[in-house]
């Protein structure tokens, strides 16, 4: 009989057995990192760290990543995705290694790719593992460097790395574990050549892993071409946002968007708390870090274009508590932890409907609460409708009928119109001492017509149902009833003034009760009482139903890769519930089955940006007629012979064709493709002259061939004696002094001793300079 487990009493009969088994069982079910193997050293760090129990995310993905499979993992933001592949890596890893850095992440954003870099210095911290981080903007110079160190995790942009790659002729045969971060973020800003070309450098046996939050088709591709037999680990279906995260939303008008700005971070939002300001373009993200600076509140603000160093400044301001304000644009939209932040607000409301979870997601994550604030006008109402079809909720508007629900969230209400007054008038008198303000505003509207052109539309329904909404009907939002609470009375008696009807109509001014236009007009109102109140009974009906969402609006639009595609791709996926393999002759029918019913019970829909992913819209379709080349061959042979093949390219300032001359600025990589001739400058020779870094790799290579044989296995005879002085004395010492570079200083000392009226000191000079000659 086998011994009892531990903690176990009475392990005799075969109740205890089984009651023993089921406790096992549940222990281990409710486990936290210590039951995944991992080392001691990547434990500390994770206990160090603060971590006690996996996410979802991390439960699924860990145990597979250990087991060196590839994965394609989608969960939503603030879900732990960064540790769920940090943690494996260590574990292949191991330790320190010279070969050469044998692990690779890429992330869009300058700001991911640092966040991940301290994410590893933290977890990793008990390991001997060196990571490095390659960005652009930086100096080459001291990324050239870091390579050389040996390191053992490279963390990179795709853009910057891949010039390295090609400026140093990169050899990466050590690498064995590459990580894609944010990987549909990576394609939606253009990375694909990029990620192409340096998946085409890696070697064939490596793991790879796909992290993302949703999974548009190009991803699927993108995967099925670069993964060996990939497992999608899909956590997403479930739900889009956070519970603990609470949504808010204001109307007002356009000119009034700072005026409520304000009201939300002077009245609603507490001084001490840290706030995210979400902005469409980097001038209004300028125009807002001057207007709240004017108002007494401390910010700072990052865009694209800012210089590396001061986002990399701003950033730390922010994340380290001297601001509590941070300006930015959907830079800062993917990926950013920023584990004390409270509050977010859209200043302007996204089009999008992921990219407005990908916002909100900065706040309530790992289960803390977080509160999203967004301004809404009434051009985006349609968005705002797009937005609860996605997310499946009721919209909530606050009217004079309704009752506001205790600890409910999602209203839609206005904000105090003596607080926007308030505001608005402290702004033009900024105005009026500020010469700044004025100019700052108008390239603000240049600006947003320009967003405007580029925001993709919402669907159809949504603009016909944001039609029917009377925004004049709305109160204020709850949030802004306990402040000003006369204000919402006042707010009733207009309304009520508004929607008092008179039971006369204009045929009976002037008129007495007892004549015959009073007497035939109300007996003409009774006859057709009935017929006025079903009238307006349905006219509300109708009205209703439109502002309810529909059921196959739910339908989620992250589904924009076929069942068949994802078939195909992938042999197993890992849902929240369940593990089940595809493409297995047992389970191959009952599969058919399954897609059979779904197809059956399946609701169309066609989301806002289906355009945009089939390539039909019209900002793609300028972008590729732009690249439109005209050739122009010669007609006979003659001709042909003679004249070289000219390609033209349509220039709109010029109006006509010129000569197009890309082939002549590209050049060909190792894979094939044709990449920037800029890449490859010779900056990375230039620097190995001046630091030496070539002599002292083939130093160091030759250390072991020119290190003398030990005195047990040399020759002790005359001649291997002899020999051996011999050649210590032809080795002569190796001078790393540029002997021009110190004559040309010389002679410039001379002259300046001659222009002060000095007498040149010329024998010392021919002295030295011959010793230097015989040198």
């Amino acid at each position: 009989m086998s011994n009892p487990p531990v903690g176990v009493v009475g392990f005799d009969d075969s109740e205890s057995k089984d009651e023993a088994s089921i406790a096992l069982k549940k222990r281990k079910k409710s486990g936290g990192f210590q039951l995944m193997g991992l080392s001691y050293p990547v434990l500390k760090g994770v206990l160090k760290r603060g971590y006690k129990v996996p996410t979802p995310i991390q439960r699924k993905a860990i145990p597979v990543a250990l087991e060196g499979r590839d994965i394609v993992a989608m969960a939503k933001t603030g879900s732990g995705k960064t540790a769920s592949f940090l943690l494996p890596m260590f574990e292949k890893l191991k330790e320190h290694s010279g070969s050469g850095f044998r692990a690779l992440i890429l992330s869009p954003t300058r700001e991911l790719a640092l966040q991940t870099y301290k994410f590893i210095k933290e977890l990793g911290r008990f390991t001997t593992l060196r990571p490095v981080i390659i960005l652009g903007g930086d100096s080459m110079d001291s990324q050239f460097s870091s390579l050389h160190g040996n390191p053992d995790i490279v963390v990179a942009t795709p853009g910057r790395f891949l010039h390295l790659c090609v400026e140093m002729e990169l050899k990466m045969s050590c690498v064995q574990y590459v990580v894609f971060d944010e990987a549909d973020r990576l394609f939606e800003m253009g990375f694909s050549e990029q990620l192409t070309e340096i998946l085409q450098r890696l070697p064939e046996n490596r793991q790879t892993l796909l992290f993302s939050a949703t999974l548009p088709k190009v991803l699927v591709q993108f995967a099925k071409a670069g993964l060996n037999d990939p497992i999608l680990i899909r956590l997403d279906l479930e739900s889009k946002i956070p519970d603990t995260l609470e949504l808010e939303f204001f109307h007002c008008r356009p000119e009034e968007r700072e005026a409520g700005l304000l009201c939300l971070l002077k009245h609603v939002i507490e001084p001490d708390r840290m706030t995210i300001v979400f902005a469409a373009t980097k001038h209004h993200v300028e125009f807002l870090h001057f207007m709240l600076t004017q108002s007494g509140i401390d910010n700072t603000y990052i865009y694209s274009d800012l210089d590396p160093a001061a986002r990399k400044i701003n950033a730390a301001k922010f994340q380290s508590g001297k601001v509590k304000v941070l300006v930015v644009t959907d830079v800062a939209a993917r990926g950013i932890d920023i584990p004390q932040l409270d509050y977010v607000i859209n200043f302007n409301f996204p089009a999008k409907p992921k990219l407005f979870v990908h916002r909100v997601g900065r706040c309530a994550r790992a289960g803390r609460k977080g509160e999203a604030f967004s301004l809404v006008t009434t051009d985006e109402l349609c968005y705002l409708l797009d937005l609860h079809l996605f997310l499946g909720r009721p919209l909530s508007m606050v009217t004079s009928e309704e009752k506001v629900e205790a600890g409910k969230d999602g209203y839609f209400g206005r904000i105090p119109q003596t607080l926007i007054e308030e505001e608005l008038s402290a702004f033009i008198s900024w105005s009026d001492t500020c010469c700044e303000i004025a100019p700052m505003k108008k390239v603000c509207n240049n600006g947003y017509k320009n967003y405007i052109k580029s925001r993709p539309g919402a669907s159809k329904d949504s603009v016909r149902r944001a039609k029917n909404i009377d925004v004049e009907k709305m109160r204020i939002h709850p949030l802004f009833a306990k402040i000003c609470h006369s204000e919402s009375k006042k707010f009733e008696f207009i309304n009520k003034v508004k929607n008092y009807k008179p039971k006369t109509t204009i045929f009976e001014l002037g008129q007495s009760s007892s004549s015959v236009m009073s007497l035939s007009t109300r007996l003409f109102r009774k006859m057709n009482q009935q017929n006025v109140e079903n009238f307006h009974r349905k006219k509300e009906e109708a009205k209703g139903k439109e502002l309810q969402p529909k059921a196959s609006s739910t339908v989620t639009n992250l589904e924009k890769s076929n069942v068949e595609d994802i078939e195909d791709t992938f042999q197993e996926v890992i849902t929240q519930r369940k593990r089940r393999k595809l493409k297995t002759a047992g389970d191959e029918q009952e599969s058919k089955k399954r897609t059979k019913i779904d197809l059956e019970n399946y609701v169309p829909y066609k989301p806002s940006d289906e355009h945009y992913e089939k390539g039909l819209a019209i900002d793609e379709l300028h972008a590729k007629s732009s690249h439109g080349i005209l050739d122009l061959i010669g007609d006979s042979t003659d001709m042909m012979r003679n004249q070289k093949r000219t390609e033209k390219k349509w220039d709109p300032a010029k109006k006509k064709y010129v000569a197009n001359n890309n082939k002549e600025k590209m050049i060909r990589s190792e894979s094939g493709q044709w990449i920037p001739a800029s890449m490859k400058s010779g900056r990375y020779e230039k620097w190995q002259e001046r630091t030496k870094a070539r002599q002292t790799e083939e130093s160091d290579d030759d250390d072991e061939s020119n290190k003398p044989a030990p005195s047990s296995m040399r020759l002790n005879t005359h001649w291997s004696r002899h020999n051996l002085k011999v050649s210590q004395k032809q080795q002569k010492p190796q001078i790393d002094i540029n002997l021009e570079r110190i004559l040309k200083q010389r002679k410039i000392k001379e002259k300046r001793r001659q222009r002060n009226g000095r007498k040149p000191n010329k024998t010392k000079f021919k002295k030295k300079s011959a010793k230097f000659n015989k040198v």
